[in-house]
């Protein structure tokens, strides 16, 4: 009696599970030499988006990798430029204060999450100037101004500074680039820039 044949389609191999954090989809037997599996999880990581050496150990890590074998195959991958942390700090610096329109100190933080080299964060940041952050967050204010007409100045004033400190930027920066931005109607500007309208509470 001849066996049923099987249909990939159908298959529950290995090679038929989509893949998932860091795992690429095998076809055939799975890669035997560790190193090379270490290494495939990296560049399939990479691949994605620019990452952290941090952020792949953590990946490798959660895959069961040897601490050794990971160390063996982030070292290889920065003597080769794929892994580079002041690469990856200046390029999520950039995209971030462009895209999300984040200050200084937000930018640290994230960077520390992604737990970059400080060193790596320093260089990165030293290149955002007092004036490039200043320009930033008039641009930010400018942009969501156009979506508060209508509401009263002090409200507009309370939320243009909350948003500008939760991006990061220091409370003295938030209030003087949203004073100069404030409705330049006498009355609206004294209703929205007198002491009630920097009270956060």
């Amino acid at each position: 009696m001849r066996a049923a044949a099987v249909d990939p389609a159908r298959s529950t191999t290995a090679s038929a599970v989509p893949a998932r954090e860091g795992r690429p989809a095998r076809r055939g037997a799975a890669v035997a030499d560790p190193l090379e599996a270490a290494r495939e999880i990296c560049l399939h990581q990479l691949a994605a988006r620019q990452r952290s050496r941090a952020e792949l150990e953590a990946v490798l890590r959660r895959r069961g990798v040897a601490e050794e074998i990971a160390e063996q195959v982030l070292d290889r991958l920065t003597e080769v430029g794929l892994v580079d942390d002041e690469a990856f700090a200046a390029a999520f610096v950039s995209s971030a204060r462009a895209g999300r329109g984040l200050g200084r100190r937000a930018l640290a933080g994230e960077l520390r999450r992604r737990g970059v080299d400080p060193e790596a964060s320093e260089t990165a940041l030293a290149a955002v100037g007092a004036e490039d952050e200043e320009a930033t967050a008039r641009s930010l204010v400018a942009r969501r101004l156009r979506a508060m007409e209508g509401l009263p100045a002090p409200v507009r004033v309370r939320r243009l500074i909350a948003l500008l400190t939760r991006k990061g930027y220091s409370l003295d920066l938030a209030m003087r680039v949203v004073a100069e931005a404030a409705p330049t109607e006498d009355e609206e500007a004294d209703a929205g820039l007198g002491d009630d309208a920097y009270d956060l509470r």
